[in-house]
């Protein structure tokens, strides 16, 4: 004999837990569209317009990793329980992701009603949660779309909304986005971007190009920091601050970062022996355990030097899982890989990373060097960043020289090893190797005077 509880129809009761949250008790996914879809279909005589939203917890993760998985299913429980309060009679919301919840607005029928209600949503998501005897503060993000015409559909408008709330979470924490059709232009452009860099990794044609790092004092080349180039037969010349978060974005750095290693190294090869190579690694490459293997195989591929080699990482690298990032730069400076932090003051992390991590080197943000010469508190924290790797036992870099008297007073400072393009502008392999038989040739005929 089958017990049935509350309704008494089996049936019905388990169609409401396939529509339901188990963790919140919102409704799911599945709810979530059959709510939009019922809407659509009531209004497709008269497309009146309705709202439909997607938020996102900011930097949930961290806290999830910090307070342990318990605290992170309480606060999403909390988080379930303010949204749902704060709901009236027509509107909806539900859990459709880890820490992504959808709303439906059938009232709301204005893109600045729809960002004013949003942004009130935010508002009450950011006061304390209690997690047992401790408190944790969250921000969230959220993109919006409008329903005009009977010709969208549910799948459309969820589109039009995480494509808003890209923008939003671009845009820093706790921002509101609503869809425009601008969003839409730039959405393909993305897409299209993606596409042809896909076809540009599988196919070999992102290149490294080599930055000079020298020596202050003598202006002797010690090393080149490698940085990817992209010229794509149909879009042109991609610059990087465009195609490096794409790849990021969608998956594509992995391969990316291998191909133009890979290239790297094997010119490389071909330069006097006490010249190093600089690379930098992503944030998404510190969180995987796979990374120090590929840069391994890589290098035994090629053939060159491990000892050769350093790996630059950035602070906002680190935050994204410390541990990983730990155990990828132990695992790199085992084998002799030096390890440097890039951009260093710009980023999120503590003092202490410095003396967790091991570093060998530090690279002075250039936003300092810039301003280095007519601001005082640009010059104080040089002073002090210089003083700090003295006594840590780290190298130091500046980076974004560009003329005679910032690389004078950095000199005066005392900072040993400077970049920027006062020294020399990215170049390819072939441009490269030119200036290095240039400089060595000079060198030895003023040896000979």
């Amino acid at each position: 004999m089958q017990t049935t509880f509350g309704t008494g129809q089996p049936g019905k009761e388990n169609t409401d837990l396939a529509f339901t949250d188990a963790l919140t008790g919102l409704g799911n996914h599945r709810r979530f569209f059959d709510k939009v879809d019922r809407l659509i279909s009531d209004r497709a005589d008269d497309p009146a317009p309705f709202t439909v939203g997607i938020l996102d917890l900011d930097g949930f993760k961290p806290i999830n990793d910090l307070f342990g998985h318990k605290a992170g299913d309480d606060i999403l429980i909390q988080v379930a329980m303010r949204l749902r309060a704060s709901m009236d009679n027509y509107s909806t919301v539900c859990r459709i992701g880890a820490d992504e919840f959808a709303f439906l607005y059938p009232m709301v029928f204005s893109e600045e009603q729809a960002a004013e209600t949003s942004r009130m949503l935010i508002e009450i998501l950011s006061a304390p949660y209690d997690v047992g005897e401790r408190t944790a503060r969250l921000s969230a993000s959220v993109g919006c779309s409008l329903f005009y015409s009977g010709d969208e559909t549910t799948e459309i408008l969820i589109n039009k909304a995480e494509t808003a709330l890209y923008h939003a979470k671009r845009s820093g924490r706790g921002r509101v986005v609503v869809y425009t059709r601008e969003m839409e232009e730039a959405a393909k452009r993305v897409t299209r971007i993606e596409q042809a860099l896909r076809r540009a990794v599988s196919a070999g044609e992102v290149e490294p190009h080599f930055q000079p790092i020298v020596d202050l004092n003598s202006r002797r080349t010690i090393g080149f920091e490698t940085l990817a180039r992209w010229t794509d037969r149909d879009l042109g010349v991609v610059p990087p601050s465009v195609f490096i978060p794409i790849a990021e974005e969608r998956g594509i750095i992995g391969p990316l970062s291998q191909l133009v290693l890979r290239k790297a190294t094997e010119a490389a090869r071909s330069w006097p022996k006490e010249l190093f190579l600089s690379f930098n690694l992503s944030p998404s490459q510190l969180v995987d355990q796979n990374t120090g293997l590929h840069i391994l195989a890589i290098l035994d591929r090629t053939g060159f030097d491990p000892r050769r080699l350093e790996i630059e990482i950035t602070e906002t690298g680190l935050m994204n899982d410390p541990a990983s990032a730990q155990k990828i730069v132990e695992d790199l400076r085992r084998v002799g890989i030096r390890v440097s932090l890039d951009d260093f003051g710009t980023g999120q992390s503590s003092l202490g990373r410095l003396r967790e991590f091991h570093f060998d080197k530090l690279k002075i943000d250039r936003a300092f060097v810039s301003s280095i010469l007519d601001d005082r508190p640009s010059e104080h924290i040089i002073r002090a960043i210089l003083a700090m790797c003295e006594g840590l036992g780290m190298d130091v870099v500046a980076e974004g020289i560009e003329d005679e008297a910032q690389a004078d007073r950095l000199v005066q400072f005392g900072c040993a090893g400077g970049q920027g393009y006062l020294f020399g502008k990215p170049a390819d392999a072939d441009a490269t190797l030119g200036y290095l038989r240039d400089s060595y040739r000079g060198a030895l005929h003023a040896k000979a005077i």
